[in-house]
């Protein structure tokens, strides 16, 4: 398909600072989509209609993209005139957007975004949904490059992430000692809530800065410490700045695999933190992929690979009332909210779940049923791995090394303790690891 769709960045000084060319393609757009802000900048080229946000998916591309509304009671008229384009105000959730957007293919359409449409922006969402050929991006700086330079911040080293529409929560793998984060917000409680969140890490010492309004005229950039950065009166268009500050008693809680088991709400039942290490080293963790922990119990697994790569996901299926509860409160504190949550007996509960490029099987290992249903799930090419502590379970892990290969590993830990007034290495449970790459 010919190009029919451009999507245009915009600063705080509207359609009126964009260059001729970008102008003209406004100009000659049957529809342009966009924020009320930037609408507003583009000039009263249609009277104050409302349109329907229904009939601009049903009706034929070009009538209603070149159509004005009238909404009377519950009758709807079309004038269909030889009008320049119809202005549409875009409303979350993004899929509205989305589902308004794509039945105007072919007709030509403009989106107006703030900054870099794609750093966070509805291009990167697009760019899925559409063909190269169809789209043309037109950044504009984004907030995070003005608010580096207002910072002096080297960018290449800056974390940015959006909590724009989000939880703040996903701040939480990125709070370490020295760390600086650019995040996109939602309105002025964003601030308060990372606040809080640094506060109760102990990072109440970090500075944050909220620099609103970027390169406009209302330009404003206020700052201060987490622990009262409350006493700020800031508004709802900013970017927010941290420059993370341990406190002395701060637990680090890094990416790489292997948190401290006290970082999970457990009732014991707890891939331990050594074993745990060594297993996420063998499901490899990598961006976008899927993970499947089955019987998941507080769901550190999980976590835990979703921490370690960017946008990769997991679902932790568990059946126990009481974990599911863990599960949740683990994901919400170690930042990894998005963390899908299966409710129920396992095989029965992976029924029609995209398939996973991982599977750690950590309870009911010697489950033949339960494997199969894993194994026949898994993708091609996809890891597998299994921890057994039983006898029947190492016996189930050794039969399906002799059948499938992979490696067969035993993990035996020892750690000091005391007997009378002698310190000792005391054995744990050996731990018996099957890893295997399905062909």
């Amino acid at each position: 398909m010919s190009l029919w769709l451009h999507i245009i960045g915009v600063g705080e000084g509207g359609v009126s600072e964009l260059p001729p060319a970008l102008r003209e393609h406004i100009a000659e757009a049957f529809t342009v989509f966009g924020p009320q802000r930037l609408l507003a900048t583009v000039g009263a080229s249609t009277p104050d209609v409302e349109v329907h946000p229904e009939l601009v998916q049903q009706r034929s591309l070009q009538a209603v993209a070149r159509a004005l509304l009238y909404v009377d009671d519950e009758d709807i008229t079309f004038v269909e005139e030889d009008l320049s384009r119809v202005l549409i105000e875009w409303q979350a959730p993004i899929e509205n957007m989305i589902n308004q957007i794509l039945p105007l293919r072919g007709s030509p359409t403009v989106i107006l975004a703030t900054g870099d449409p794609m750093w966070f922006g509805i291009g990167a969402t697009l760019a899925s949904r559409l063909e190269p050929g169809e789209f043309a991006i037109h950044t504009h700086p984004s907030a995070f490059q003005l608010a580096a330079a207002r910072l002096r911040w080297p960018l290449q080293n800056v974390v940015t992430l959006s909590l724009h529409g989000r939880p703040v929560e996903a701040i939480q793998p990125h709070i370490l000692p020295g760390n600086r984060i650019l995040a996109l917000t939602s309105d002025a409680s964003t601030a308060d809530r990372v606040a809080d969140i640094l506060a109760n890490r102990g990072y109440g010492q970090s500075m944050l800065t909220a620099l609103e309004s970027l390169g406009g005229a209302a330009e404003r950039v206020v700052s201060g410490i987490a622990e009262s950065f409350a006493d700020n009166a800031i508004g709802d268009f900013y970017v927010l700045a941290i420059d993370c500050v341990a406190d002395a008693s701060a637990v680090l809680l890094p990416p790489v695999p292997g948190l401290p088991d006290e970082a999970f709400i457990s009732d014991g039942q707890l891939t331990k933190r050594d074993v745990r290490a060594a297993t996420l080293a063998r499901l490899a963790p990598h961006p976008g992929a899927l993970l499947w922990d089955v019987g998941a119990g507080c769901g550190s697994i999980g976590i835990e690979w979703m921490r370690a790569a960017r946008e990769a996901r997991a679902i932790a299926f568990e059946r126990d009332e009481k974990r599911l509860g863990f599960i949740v409160d683990n994901a919400r504190a170690l930042g990894t909210p998005t963390l899908e949550i299966v409710a129920g007996e396992a095989v029965i509960s992976l029924a029609g779940k995209d398939a996973p490029d991982a599977i750690f099987l950590g309870g009911g290992v010697a489950d033949e049923k339960l494997f199969e249903a894993c194994w026949t799930a898994l993708k091609p090419g996809g890891r597998f791995v299994a921890n057994a502590v039983t006898l029947d379970g190492e016996a189930a892990l050794l039969r399906r090394h002799t059948q499938h290969g992979g490696e067969l590993t035993r993990i035996d830990i020892a750690s000091v303790d005391s007997v009378g007034g002698h310190q000792v290495m005391r054995p744990r449970l050996p731990v018996t690891q099957w890893a295997v790459r399905k062909p």
